[in-house]
């Protein structure tokens, strides 16, 4: 069963295995065999200080809130039998992945602005292998998640993240993670494009720039490209799932 919109408090329905989970603009009826929490880019890049948006001079203080939120959030998918997705976001070493002055991403992406303001970070920023790169040490897979690296914003683009989601029967995504105004948004507008029920968990979440810009981006999901929902109202609905079969 897909995820569905439903008004007032349902009941779970213990014959589908579904819960609803509070959110806006209305409830949504999930069931957790049927949905995965993705967590995006997690990194030290993103969400520690002396990571990448921290030394290219946004505010990352935030972060830490949102990493010990998703923990929760993963603590308690985990246990429901949902699944969980790392994106993963960087290059190669050499940044062949990054592209060339002929790309978009060469101009716009601020870590590789950076190095070339600073050539003593080339290298060091968002390359595979680095510090900046890892996933932060709070939120390291567990056995049975997957992870997914990717090379954009978006972790539909180019990644085999729909296969993936298709083959396990998955209509239903979660997101925490950073940033909520940039691979948040574009990955969440990305699964709408092909179908999927998405919601954001917006105290899982961080932004990078001003905060009216958390409130945009969350308006934008709202409104126009699936639902807002926390943390608490996502562990509470998933913990009244009955028990998964053990494998």
């Amino acid at each position: 069963m897909n995820a569905s919109v439903t008004t007032g408090y349902n009941a779970p329905d213990a014959r589908s295995g579904s819960v609803t989970l509070p959110a806006r603009p209305e409830s949504l009826r999930i069931k957790p065999s049927e949905t995965a929490v993705i967590v995006v880019d997690m990194q030290n890049a993103y969400a520690s200080f002396g990571g990448y948006v921290d030394i290219a001079g946004f505010d990352v203080s935030g972060a830490a809130g949102a990493v010990a939120k998703t923990r929760t959030v993963l603590d308690a998918a985990r246990s429901a039998g949902v699944t969980v997705i790392f994106f993963q976001n960087g290059w190669d070493k050499d940044y062949v992945e990054a592209g060339t002055p002929g790309s978009p991403n060469w101009h716009k992406s601020n870590a590789l602005k950076t190095m070339r303001a600073r050539p003593e970070l080339a290298g060091t920023l968002l390359a595979k292998g680095t510090w900046d790169y890892a996933l932060v040490d709070e939120l390291q897979p567990q056995p049975g998640d997957i992870v997914i690296p990717k090379t954009r914003y978006s972790g539909f683009f180019n990644t085999n993240i729909d296969s993936v989601l298709r083959a396990r029967g998955i209509r239903n995504l979660v997101f925490t993670g950073v940033a909520t105004n940039v691979c948040v948004e574009s990955s969440l507008r990305d699964a709408f494009h092909l179908e999927y029920f998405a919601v954001v968990l917006e105290d899982a979440t961080h932004h990078i720039g001003p905060d009216y810009i958390q409130k945009a981006a969350l308006y934008n999901i709202e409104t126009f490209f699936g639902w807002v929902s926390t943390v608490a109202d996502f562990c509470g609905a998933i913990g009244q799932a009955p028990p998964t079969a053990s494998p």
